[in-house]
């Protein structure tokens, strides 16, 4: 392999002859062997797209004279955003520095690709420069979190039409389900008659909201501080380029991002990533919850509550033949909890920043990015995989309600609450059902013990 010699201020580094890459980047790999794993492509083209808007407004204001080289910086940031060099982001997800070594990893890319069209080769920093050109008029301080933002939004837009989704199919089962009666619980205990189809509404109502909120918090997400450079001063920056720079930025990627007011803001303070992680940690909790309640529904086959089925998907035991288990809720379940430990990083990571700076900018995007690539997949295949194809054991949720004392309480409004009370004792001291009980007593005739359960009279609002 040949190389070539590429310096900085600590000194000289053997790069090999055509890598994107350069000293900077080259550094970062070797101080931090962490996790072994890249930097999501989502950010890697918003990050492109940044350097692209920063590029064409100082090529409209002319610092450069050829234009030549502004064309092949342009198209190398075109590139980058389209994801065509994500292979050449080699630095790991957990570093110091507040996120430079990603920064300087997208600058040199940039640089060497700017320089292959030119038809030079990578490393003639003389003709493109990672720093002097790439970098002009930026910081990382301004264009790691404008990148992160923009790729939090994108993602934060397919989440949404995956919870849509999800809220769609719950509709479907609610709809498919509605006459099928069956027992309410309570502390896991019978307590009255409702509908499998009422279940599911309330599934469906639950994501409506997370939908809803998802939706609304992107707007917290568009205020951006490029132009800020270091600190929210725009130190090195010319005022045109503070002021211009933004709108190319939404003209490119058609979001209505804006400038933040206060840049300094804009620059320390993160407490934004935190809010959108507590609206991911609701939906999270919604997932959590609704995966659990249809494991237990679904309990058995033979010996749980059995009320349901779930699409098998996959043998369940290597010992135990036949068994099946709930594998999609189990893993949506799982992502739940990640995205929640995930939460609780942001929140701590954003309320450690010091005075001007977050120097815990990579732990913060690593987090945010992974959680909304997680409930995307999640929402996915808990659609996909599960919900669309649960059925209903009719049978056995009649049974229940043939034989539990919590079909009872349907009784209470036509023959009170004593002698409701007494159907109860009956049925439990002779074993027979409640409708037999009903009949045994002669509180009522069966057309009316009928018109009490059905569907329509146990879902109706009040009496």
């Amino acid at each position: 392999m040949k190389f070539r010699t590429e310096s900085d201020y600590l000194g000289k580094k053997q790069i090999p002859t055509d890598a994107l890459w350069g000293i900077h980047t080259a550094r970062a790999v070797e101080n931090f062997p962490i996790t072994n794993r890249k930097i999501p492509s989502e950010f890697i083209c918003a990050y492109g797209e940044v350097k692209l808007a920063c590029t064409q407004i100082n090529n409209d204001l002319g610092f450069w004279d050829s234009k030549e080289k502004s064309s092949a910086i342009e198209k190398a940031c075109s590139e980058m955003s389209n994801g065509l060099l994500n292979e050449h982001i080699l630095v790991d997800v957990f570093q110091g520095g507040a996120g430079t070594s990603t920064n300087m990893n997208v600058n040199e890319v940039i640089a060497n690709r700017a320089l292959q069209i030119l038809g030079k080769k990578p490393g003639d920093y003389q003709i493109i420069s990672p720093l002097d050109d790439i970098n002009l008029h930026q910081s990382t301080n301004d264009t790691y979190p404008t990148a992160l933002k923009i790729a939090a939004i994108r993602l934060l837009r397919d989440l949404e039409q995956k919870v849509l989704e999800l809220q769609e199919i719950f509709q479907q089962k609610e709809k498919e389900f509605a006459h099928i009666i069956k027992i309410g619980r309570t502390q896991l205990q019978d307590a009255v008659l409702t509908t499998l189809g009422r279940e599911m509404s309330a599934y469906a109502e639950a994501f409506n909201r997370d939908r809803w909120r998802i939706y609304k918090c992107e707007e917290r997400l568009r205020v951006v501080n490029l132009g800020g450079t270091a600190i929210g001063t725009g130190l090195g920056a010319p005022k045109k380029f503070i002021f211009r720079v933004v709108e190319s930025l939404r003209e490119n990627t058609n979001i209505g991002l804006a400038r933040n007011e206060n840049l300094i803001d804009g620059t320390q303070n993160n407490d934004v990533f935190v809010e959108v992680s507590g609206i991911l940690k609701a939906h999270a909790s919604n997932l959590l919850k609704i995966s659990n309640d249809l494991r237990l529904l679904s309990s058995g086959p033979d010996a749980g509550l059995g009320e349901i089925n779930l699409p098998q998907k996959q043998a369940g035991s290597s010992i135990m033949p036949g068994k099946i288990n709930p594998v999609i809720p189990e893993a949506v379940a799982q992502v739940a909890l990640q995205v929640a430990g995930n939460d609780q990083i942001i929140f701590q990571a954003c309320s450690s920043g010091n005075l001007e700076l977050n120097q815990f900018m990579p732990i913060i995007t690593n987090a945010l990015l992974e959680s909304l690539l997680f409930l995307k997949n999640a929402c996915d295949i808990f659609n996909k995989h599960c919900v669309a194809g649960i059925t209903a054991n009719e049978e056995v949720c009649l049974r229940n309600v043939e034989s539990s004392t919590a079909t009872v309480t349907a009784l209470i409004p036509k023959i009170g609450y004593e002698k409701a009370s007494k159907i109860a004792q009956l049925s439990k001291k002779e074993k027979l059902s409640i409708k037999e009980s009903v009949l045994k007593s002669g509180v009522m005739t069966l057309e009316e013990f009928e018109r009490l359960i059905t569907p329509e009279a146990i879902c109706k609002l009040g009496n």
